[in-house]
Formats: structure tokens, sequence, C-alpha cells
């Protein structure tokens, strides 16, 4: 006999910190289960939805995408290999964002640059930046 209250879509997404609009999306992903239907058709949750998501959110919120999230959620039921990969495809996410972090470092290095060199008055054609953005080469 289950003695928790179902809950309604509202509260669930109250209770997650998500839009009612988004679980119905995770729902059509596959990312939740279906949840049962009342008599009135409602959908009716458990207390179980809003802890996967939690999960859901917080991988977002580490830059998993919704398939790799996927995978985090399958392979926290395995009991045999599951933490091992999960390990692992957090170890490629932080290589990605290491590689991503690098890119926006010589973006920002080259940007600075740019600003550097620039007056801030005089002609366009002669402004650095938008010499740089047009694709001529500076001198």
């Amino acid at each position: 006999m289950n003695l928790q209250t179902p809950l309604t879509i509202g509260a669930v997404a109250k209770r997650a910190g998500v839009a009612i609009d988004t679980i119905r999306y995770y729902e059509r992903e596959g990312l939740l289960p279906e949840p049962t239907r009342r008599p009135s058709g409602y959908r009716s949750y458990g207390e179980g939805t809003v802890a996967r998501l939690r999960f859901i959110r917080r991988a977002k919120n580490l830059g998993f995408t919704l398939e790799e999230i996927r995978d985090l959620l399958a392979l926290s039921a395995d009991r045999n290999r599951g933490v091992k990969a999960v390990k692992q495809r957090a170890q490629q996410r932080l290589a990605d964002i290491e590689a991503r972090i690098a890119e926006l470092e010589r973006v920002r290095a080259g940007l600075a640059e740019l600003v550097e060199a620039c007056p801030g008055h005089g002609a366009p054609e002669t402004c650095p930046i938008l010499r740089a953005l047009g694709g001529e080469e500076q001198p």
C-alpha cells in the first residue's frame, strides 16, 4: 500500500524548481516515466518524480546534454558498472568544459588586444576592431 500523497504537476514543478512545460517535455523525451492518471484525467506524480527532476536540473547545470542525462539516469540503476561509467561521463564532460574554457580564454585575449589597439575615435576604416571583423589583417 502506498501511503504517499499523489502530487499534481503544479506541485511537482514547484518542488523541483522547474516549469510545468519542462515536465511535459521531459515526459515526451522519455526522461520521466509516464505518470499515472487520476479518474479525472489529470496527471498524478510521486516524490520520485521530484527527485528525478532535481537530478536532471542539476545535471543540466553541470553542462550535460539531455542524451547524456538519459545515460546517467540509466547508469544510476546499474549496480555493476554504474558508478565507474558515471565517473567516465563526468570526466569527459570536465574535459569538454576545460577545452571550452581554453577557447574562451583565447577569444578573450584576442578581443582584449583589439580593444587595446582601438583608439575609440577616428575613421571607421582605421578601427582595428572593425578591420578584424571585416576580415582584414592588421598591419
